[in-house]
């Protein structure tokens, strides 16, 4: 089966993790995060911008208390040297991964092990808060209009994980995998991962898709081993002083 292209998987992740509000300035599409991290308040192109268009989108991110931050997407190469050449620094260079939905959930998890759940529970937001997903993070949940659910993971007869997934145009992303740091190493990152393509095929979703930073080693690991395969990238610009 043909896997989404990476431009498909950028409409995805605006879908099911979206920002507070999104406004065209220009060749810009300025992006509001409300204190969300770098995926809802990065900057985006939405046609070739200019050295002189710089200015406007940096005033427009000031106005929002935000980071001058730009997320730098495949075809993106000029305003990548543009931005380079304007001091911006490279920041979490990011793989975004996908796979037919029949391969991740032909095994289920084990029973007892992994459930869905919505709206999340406490013990949820508890072990997001341990990853550092705040309040704003789970408010980007909360606002997503997709279909859209959670899932708890259990380990060592306690609540040990949790993950967040939506659906936009038949894919399924996943967001959000949090193991407690007690629990890690014990496959359920795994479970979890095949607990939401197992929702998501019953949904009508055709693949799996979710985003990892590049650095994160164990997290690209796992995803492999699940058969997962890295459709493109992106990474963010910042400027900092």
């Amino acid at each position: 089966m043909t896997l989404p292209s990476v431009h498909t998987l950028y409409d995805v992740i605006d879908a099911t993790w979206p920002a507070a509000d999104t406004t065209g300035v220009g060749p810009w599409l300025i992006r509001s995060g409300l204190l969300g991290g770098s995926r809802v308040s990065a900057t985006t192109a939405r046609y070739p911008a200019k050295i002189d268009d710089l200015r406007l989108a940096e005033t427009e991110m000031r106005k929002r208390d935000q980071p001058r931050l730009f997320m730098i997407r495949d075809g993106d190469d000029v305003l990548d040297a543009m931005l380079a050449d304007a001091g911006y620094i490279i920041k979490d260079p990011v793989n975004l991964y996908a796979a037919p939905l029949a391969e991740i959930a032909a095994n289920k998890p084990p029973p007892i092990t992994c459930f869905q759940v919505w709206p999340p529970l406490q013990a949820q937001h508890e072990i997001w808060a341990q990853g550092g997903i705040d309040a704003p993070r789970l408010a980007i949940m909360d606002r997503a209009m997709c279909r859209k659910s959670t899932f708890l993971g259990r380990a060592n007869d306690r609540p040990a994980g949790t993950v967040f997934a939506g659906i936009h145009n038949n894919i399924a992303m996943l967001h959000a995998l949090e193991i407690a740091p007690a629990d890690r190493r014990q496959g359920l990152g795994k479970h979890l991962t095949q607990a939401t393509a197992v929702w998501a095929r019953s949904q009508g979703a055709s693949h799996l898709s979710l985003l990892a930073t590049q650095a994160n080693i164990g997290a690209n690991a796992l995803y492999a081993s699940l058969g997962m395969q890295v459709v493109g990238q992106y990474h963010y610009r910042i400027k900092l002083d």
